[in-house]
């Protein structure tokens, strides 16, 4: 059974499977960071909802995953504070899910990710 998406305005830090759908605005050239599992590529995606934005770690892969303008579903999901804002991190346990994509390529659409 899927769990009810939530809106952003209502993700604090410390929230856990998360659920939600939202628009992808924007995405930041990836950068390396070392991580305690290894050196690992990170990239920050802000989504956005009608209730406001918020920002979205695409680790590795995640990263080819999502482009602008997509609309994703984010399952599993957990919020975290980094630097006095709320950031999303999807685990091992979540996914994201390319709901559409702005383009409308057919091999683009509803292209489920576990994480």
């Amino acid at each position: 059974m899927k769990e009810k998406a939530v809106k952003i305005r209502s993700i604090k830090a410390g929230m856990e499977h998360i659920t939600l759908v939202a628009r992808v605005v924007s995405i930041s050239e990836p950068k390396y960071v070392l991580t305690k599992y290894g050196r690992a590529q990170v990239a920050s995606a802000v989504l956005e909802d009608e209730t406001g934005r918020t920002v979205l770690n695409l680790w590795r892969w995640q990263i080819k995953m999502v482009r602008p303008g997509d609309i994703i579903r984010v399952e599993g999901a957990f919020a975290t504070s980094f630097k006095g804002r709320v950031e999303l991190n999807v685990g091992s346990k979540g996914r994201i899910i390319v709901l559409s994509r702005k383009n409308n390529s057919p091999e683009s659409d509803n292209c489920i990710m576990p994480v």
